[in-house]
Formats: structure tokens, C-alpha cells, sequence
């Protein structure tokens, strides 16, 4: 995933950088909306840190986004096969309760 695409999600990430940087606010990082150099800038003010670290840190940050979401994904994608297991389980069940009623 591309800059980009982060910066046009900030609303939804915004609350996990709020946590990855206890020190900035939530009202900044609404105002950074997601634009890399600014919230490059604000991290080094914020924490006093060099622009490579501050950088280092946004790759970081990127990258543990990008994690948590194919996580997500793929949990989704394992509650969706339990949802079809357990629905396919079921059919049986009142299959072999039609059969056992019917004798």
C-alpha cells in the first residue's frame, strides 16, 4: 500500500496513530489529514527526533497498519468459512432428524 492510500484513509487510521504516538493529539493528527511531510515535521517536533527517525518511525507505522489490516481480512475470511461449516453442519443435523421422524 502506497502513501496515498493511507492519506485517503486517515479518518479510520487516525485512531491508530493517536495510539502508536501517545504524545500527539488527535486534534493534530485530524489537522496532519494524512499528509506524510507534515506528519513527518510534527513527529520530529512532538518528540525531538531526527527526520530520518521521524521517518523511520511513519514507515513503521505504515507497516503495522498494513499487518493489522491483512489480519483483519483474514480473520474475516476465517469467520466467514466457520459461519458456512457450522450452517452445513446444521443442514445435516435436521437432515438425519427429517430422516429419523419419517421412520
Amino acid at each position: 500500500m502506497n502513501w496515498d492510500r493511507v492519506e485517503g484513509q486517515w479518518k479510520q487510521r487516525r485512531g491508530k496513530a493517536v495510539r502508536h504516538w501517545g504524545k500527539m493529539m488527535n486534534d493534530e493528527l485530524a489537522a496532519i489529514a494524512g499528509k506524510y511531510e507534515e506528519l513527518v515535521g510534527r513527529l520530529q517536533e512532538r518528540y525531538g527526533i531526527a527526520t530520518e527517525e521521524a521517518r523511520g518511525q511513519v514507515a513503521r507505522y505504515k507497516d503495522t497498519v498494513d499487518q493489522l489490516k491483512k489480519s483483519h481480512v483474514r480473520l474475516v475470511d476465517l469467520q466467514k468459512i466457520m459461519i458456512r461449516k457450522e450452517k452445513t453442519e446444521r443442514a445435516k443435523r435436521e437432515k438425519l432428524r427429517a430422516k429419523k421422524k419419517a421412520r
